[in-house]
């Protein structure tokens, strides 16, 4: 039984196609001239097969990355310990976030808390853990703790937000936490351990040397009118509302959000606010973040490493 070739089957290249009728004809030539007692025939040449085409190399350029760090408006702003000026030097707050998570900006660190743009969390401690920021202002807000003070532009951004959350109608805003010393923060977090144990004072509260409030970048709001709230019912309030709606507008997230306690480690805190900066408070919301860690693209930190 006969099979029908596919259609798609592979043709036998051309040289092979005119190969073999020439091949045939020279057989059959032989064979009459012997029949007909000629001796010899003239042989045949055959056509030299065509060259391969040889097709040019091609050659691919490598194309290194533009390092920010050597841009002159860059250096001179880390100079100056300008930390605003240095991401607005990077193109703003998304070109900044990019390079660092791409790995090329290695004249910034993420570790550093002299920097607004560090990364305080259960994995990350301040480098060193006794870290004291270099000058802190009081805030012009009502405080019902003696920790009333942040670095100056925090204390400016927090004044600002304040004011216009009131002029808007949300209500008066109070500070019930600010910068806390490394001392301050181990009298703190072992009140707790005395009350809830090591395990429930990790989810509420920072070991001394890890809190973000020791950076003197992060504070606990209260909402105030004739009196002031508890810190637990700040979410619910309108400040609370208005705060997180606008806060990215001054420069501020919201650092613990409900849902990604498995990134932060901490239980949801809408009271505990952190600066970055306007341009990266912009990137950071703009962009649908809700953990640093995210933003910056460094692992979850639930828990101690020990």
């Amino acid at each position: 039984m006969s099979v029908t070739q596919p259609r798609h089957a592979v043709r036998a290249p051309l040289a092979v196609r005119v190969a073999t009728p020439i091949g045939v004809l020279f057989t059959a030539a032989a064979s009459l001239a012997t029949l007909m007692g000629i001796s010899a025939i003239e042989p045949i040449e055959l056509p030299a097969p065509a060259a391969a085409m040889v097709l040019p190399g091609v050659e691919l350029a490598e194309t290194t990355a533009a390092n920010p760090c050597v841009d002159d408006d860059v250096t001179a702003a880390l100079a100056a310990g300008d930390d605003a000026a240095v991401v607005h030097a990077f193109g703003g707050g998304s070109e900044f976030r990019e390079a660092v998570v791409a790995g090329n900006a290695p004249c910034v660190t993420l570790d550093d808390p002299k920097y607004i743009w560090v990364v305080v969390n259960k994995m990350r401690p301040l480098q060193p853990e006794s870290f004291a920021p270099a000058s802190l202002t009081g805030i012009g807000l009502y405080a019902s703790t003696g920790s009333n003070e942040l670095r100056p532009a925090a204390t400016d951004a927090l004044e600002a937000m304040a004011a216009d959350a009131a002029a808007a109608g949300a209500g008066t805003l109070g500070i019930n936490n600010g910068y806390r010393s490394y001392h301050v923060q181990q009298r703190t977090y072992g009140t707790h351990v005395r009350e809830l144990g090591q395990s429930g004072a990790d989810a509420i509260s920072a070991r001394p040397g890890y809190s973000e409030h020791q950076s003197g970048l992060a504070f606990d709001l209260i909402a105030c009118a004739s009196g002031c709230s508890s810190l637990e019912q700040f979410g619910d309030t309108s400040q609370g509302r208005w705060v997180a709606e606008n806060a990215w507008k001054y420069g501020f997230i919201v650092r613990y959000e409900r849902g990604h306690t498995g990134t932060t480690g901490y239980l949801p805190e809408p009271w505990h606010i952190r600066y970055v900066g306007v341009d990266l408070a912009a990137a950071y919301h703009q962009g649908g973040f809700h953990t640093l860690e995210e933003f910056f693209g460094l692992p979850d930190a639930p828990d101690y490493a020990h």
